[in-house]
């Protein structure tokens, strides 16, 4: 059970979560944050440390929520190949994205790059974890004889990954989604071809 102190820092955290997401962390201010939460800087700042230390604990708090959201979605499947299907069916639509504003991992990644090195470590992380992941359960499909020892998984894991993630962002700017559900299909038709 939560003390009000957590539930507070909880609600601070999943409030300012999609604004981070939509406007970067350059991009919100700690004036975006009290307007959201409707509550007082005092408040803000019994939490946290600043505007810096705001900054990576909600990225941290978007990051782990799409990495457990995604990890669920897909330990749906019962096969390796429902598994993937599973995980690219997550993105069907990226113009509703589970956190507002797109994929929290590639807004990130893109923003922290050159400017929060701390934050851009957390981002490789749950990138490699992501395409590890991805990777481990195509490996998992060849070692069960569902998939054919010619796919190579890392590089088809990259290729998914790669493939989703630049997918969001141009369907996102372009305003449809469509060429996102080709995308899709068209992945799910290549594995497909590495079917035993």
């Amino acid at each position: 059970m939560l003390t009000k102190a957590e539930k507070t820092k909880q609600f601070i955290l999943e409030t300012a979560s999609p604004l981070y997401n939509e406007k970067g962390i350059s991009g919100v201010s700690i004036d975006d944050v009290l307007e959201a939460t409707k509550l007082t800087k005092g408040c803000i700042y019994g939490h946290f440390n600043g505007k810096d230390d705001l900054s990576e604990q909600v990225i941290d708090f978007s990051l782990k929520k799409m990495s457990e959201k995604v990890a669920t979605v897909v330990s749906k499947g019962k096969t390796p190949k429902e598994k993937i299907f599973l995980y690219l069916d997550f993105y069907k639509n990226p113009m509703d994205t589970y956190i507002a504003g797109g994929c929290p991992i590639f807004n990130t990644a893109v923003e922290a790059d050159d400017h929060f090195p701390s934050i851009k470590k957390k981002v490789a992380t749950v990138l490699h974890a992501g395409q590890e992941g991805l990777s481990n359960i195509l490996k998992e499909g060849i070692a069960k004889g569902e998939f054919s020892k010619k796919l190579n998984a890392e590089v088809f894991a990259f290729k998914m990954f790669s493939a989703i993630e630049g997918g969001i962002v141009l369907s996102r700017t372009m305003g449809s989604r469509k060429l996102m559900l080709e995308l899709i299909k068209d992945l799910k038709k290549e594995l497909e071809q590495y079917m035993l």
